[in-house]
């Protein structure tokens, strides 16, 4: 069951608490398009380690979508926010996509509140900035979600899944055509201005930078680049697409316990 946070600015925020609260907290952060449910498959297995704080990501789920370009920055108060609120004062965080972006501004200008760092199919900065505009001012037209599904559905999964069109597309597909368009809009325009990459070398949290081998949105030469530019951070790359998590789980959960599960030496 989720529950809202009202923020400073006025904006709620639906979040999702499971598990022992004894045992170390961790905060799941979805990609653009999609909401905390998009951690369903893993859930089983991390709450066996951890205290899962899922939320929606401001535009999405069961979150307001204001109106307006967000920004990364804004995103990432969001998260201190509601840290705040639970009286959580550090956490594991693990993003993936903008999730992603998120946890590179976490790991950069809150490191007193970040433990372990996961960032997952993500980038310290996307161009050209036309192609997002070109993605906000096609959210005007008629049925943009249906074809913004398909597209981010041709994106995010292998041919083969896409072609069975099995439970777990159809659970995608109805997610992202749930997300408010200019939630979606607000979202793409934080992820057009967003570049962390002169700064990613500022974290100096314990992290751990998944990429797909076969990820077209983020691609691997990006995930290279984050694990570059962090000062010991560790990477993987899976033979996957966008959403390594949905499309791979166990391989997925292995790295990301392993990692998350080590022992602090900070």
């Amino acid at each position: 069951m989720t529950t809202t946070l009202l923020l400073g600015d006025g904006t709620r925020l639906a979040y999702r608490l499971d598990g022992d609260p004894a045992k170390p907290p961790l905060i799941l952060s979805n990609s653009i398009a999609t909401d905390h449910t998009m951690w369903d498959d893993n859930l089983d297995e991390l709450t066996r380690h951890f205290y899962l704080v899922r939320y929606d990501t401001r535009g999405h789920g069961g979150s307001d979508a204001p109106p307006g370009a967000y920004s990364v920055e804004r995103l990432g108060l969001d998260v201190l926010a509601l840290m705040d609120y639970l009286g959580i004062a550090r956490a594991h965080f693990l993003g993936l996509s903008l999730g992603g972006f998120i946890g590179e501004w976490l790991g950069v200008h809150a490191p007193e509140r970040i433990d372990r760092l996961v960032l997952s199919n993500t980038a310290p900065h996307l161009s050209p900035a036309s192609f997002f505009d070109a993605r906000i001012a096609g959210l005007g037209q008629e049925n943009a979600m249906v074809a913004a599904a398909e597209s981010f559905l041709a994106n995010w999964f292998p041919a083969a899944m896409r072609e069975e069109n099995g439970a777990t597309i159809q659970r995608f597909r109805s997610m992202i055509l749930r997300t408010p368009p200019r939630g979606l809009a607000g979202s793409f325009a934080a992820v057009r201005d967003a570049d962390l990459r002169n700064i990613l070398c500022l974290i100096r949290r314990p992290t751990l930078v998944i990429g797909g081998d076969y990820d077209t949105v983020t691609l691997p030469e990006h995930s290279r680049e984050i694990a570059a530019a962090i000062p010991g951070a560790e990477l993987v790359m899976l033979p996957t697409v966008h959403l390594p998590n949905v499309e791979s789980p166990r391989e997925y959960m292995e790295h990301v316990l392993r990692f998350l599960s080590a022992e602090r030496k900070d």
